[in-house]
């Protein structure tokens, strides 16, 4: 299957006539060709973009929300599709994709389709005096860079927002998994999208991406994806005075004090640890336990992560199935030997898992704890983006904070406490953009969503994403 642009509502192939090649991680085999786009087609969606924003800008936002909602019901339609598509492109087992990616991309989309018509903007009245409003107005061509762990679930939380205000948007998706995207695209056209309002240029970051970010028409970037490649968007648009949403990189606390509800927090802990293969910004992988029941956490944890299965995408008893590359599976696996390196213990997993048949060339590892390591080590510093986790005991309050606090990330954290004056005590303590007490992945997308430190500049979700991609203007009239 060979993959194309959606430039001005249509798919066309790439200047350069060129492809890549889209691998399934459960087979290691090449399965679809995608283009190997470059600054000529960036430029092509970019003038698109540009000639349907007066119109697409000036429709109202009811028509606005009934045209994103038409993509909703197609994906609705078509959901088995999708979710099969997005179990093949990320290697991930099939229930996974049919709970969470295609459920929450249509989640997403009806969201903010619906919010943007109760979306409203300030007044300030000055004592008789005079009358101030805010006008909140689409930016006009904005860019989307989206990564390949959660495809078309974090592709449609940034599309979606900028339609749903006004914009248009010139996207390009992960290069590694492409194929929903691309579907999208070909239900846009049949949705009746009006032409150039979304374009989707794929290809690879140093081309297309860098295309995206310096182009002078494109007036803000939103972008999840690395801490580097972060950093690197910033230095070239911040000079261009773009708007910048940033959501990097995490290495995220999960704190558990000894008077937890046990039972419930070691079943979270296993989702928290190594859901979508430990490929999702949110995981915990530092797992920091009180000494009082590190011990008794230790062997429930090993005993239950060491019988986790993991296999092929569509076997039903899959727990994990294959991470998304072989130069993802083998920096992984680069980690696990410096953790070893660093003076760590590896209690369950630390290696390639071996299938048979048609999966014998598949990215598959199995999951690991480690223990032993110091909470300044790199192992537990760096992050690793796969199903490993590190388990460190600690005494107080103040210990942990000091632990957990230490890295360069600040995106997110879970506390578990019966004790309501402690849990808030440690959610004003951390230094983290989203604390969750006694739950893990509970998400209201009215909310905020967003890190500190390294992990990331700005905030996504809710009217904070409204906010992003529109300019405020304030008039003030004399009364």
């Amino acid at each position: 299957m060979t993959l194309r642009n959606y430039i001005n509502g249509e798919l066309v192939k790439p200047h350069s006539d060129k492809y890549l090649d889209n691998y399934d991680p459960s087979t290691g085999k090449v399965y679809s060709l995608i283009p190997d786009s470059d600054e000529r087609d960036v430029v092509d969606a970019t003038n698109a973009a540009k000639a349907a924003f007066p119109s697409w800008s000036a429709t109202s936002k009811e028509k606005r929300s009934e045209v994103i909602l038409k993509i909703v019901d197609l994906i609705n339609r078509d959901f088995d599709k999708l979710v099969a598509a997005e179990s093949k492109d990320n290697g991930k087992p099939i229930w996974l994709a049919e709970k969470v990616d295609i459920p929450r991309a249509a989640s997403n989309l009806h969201f903010f389709a619906t919010g943007i018509l109760h979306f409203a903007s300030e007044a300030h009245m000055m004592e008789n005096r005079a009358i101030n409003y805010t006008r909140r107005d689409p930016i006009g061509v904005v860019g989307c860079i989206s990564p390949w762990n959660l495809p078309l679930y974090l592709f449609t939380w940034k599309i979606a927002p900028a339609l749903a205000t006004g914009n248009c948007v010139v996207a390009k998706p992960s290069e590694i998994t492409p194929m929903t995207a691309y579907l999208l695209s070909e239900l846009c056209v049949e949705a009746g999208l009006p032409k150039g309002v979304l374009n989707l240029v794929h290809g690879l970051g140093p081309k297309v991406g860098a295309a995206i970010t310096e182009h002078p028409d494109i007036k803000a970037i939103s972008f999840t994806g690395g801490t580097a490649t972060g950093a690197q968007i910033a230095r070239t648009a911040a000079p261009m005075f773009k708007k910048l949403s940033l959501e990097l990189g995490g290495k995220n606390p999960n704190i558990i004090f000894e008077d937890c509800n046990y039972d419930k927090m070691l079943a979270t802990t296993l989702a928290s640890s190594f859901a979508n293969q430990g490929q999702i910004c949110l995981c915990g992988s530092r797992i920091f336990i009180q000494r009082g029941i590190y011990d008794r956490f230790k062997a429930d944890f090993v005993a239950k992560v060491a019988k986790r299965k993991v296999s092929f995408p569509s076997d039903p008893e899959a727990k994990l199935g294959a991470v998304v590359s072989k130069p993802h599976m083998e920096k992984v696996l680069s980690y696990i030997d410096l953790a070893k390196e660093e003076g760590g213990t590896v209690l369950t997993g630390g290696h390639q898992v071996h299938l048979e048949g048609e999966y014998a060339q598949g990215y598959y590892l199995a999951p690991t704890i480690i223990e032993g390591l110091a909470f300044d080590c790199r192992t537990n510093q760096e992050e690793i983006f796969g199903p490993v986790v590190t388990i460190t005991p600690f005494d107080t309050e103040e210990e942990v904070l000091l632990m957990a606090n230490s890295t360069d990330y600040g995106l997110a954290a879970t506390i578990w406490t019966e004790n309501l004056t402690r849990a808030h005590r440690m959610a004003n303590e951390i230094q983290m953009g989203i604390v969750w007490i006694n739950c893990w992945l509970l998400r209201d997308l009215r909310t905020p969503f967003g890190g500190v430190k390294s992990s990331g500049v700005g905030r996504e979700g809710g009217f904070e994403a409204f906010k992003f991609f529109t300019e405020a203007k304030n008039v003030c009239i004399e009364l």
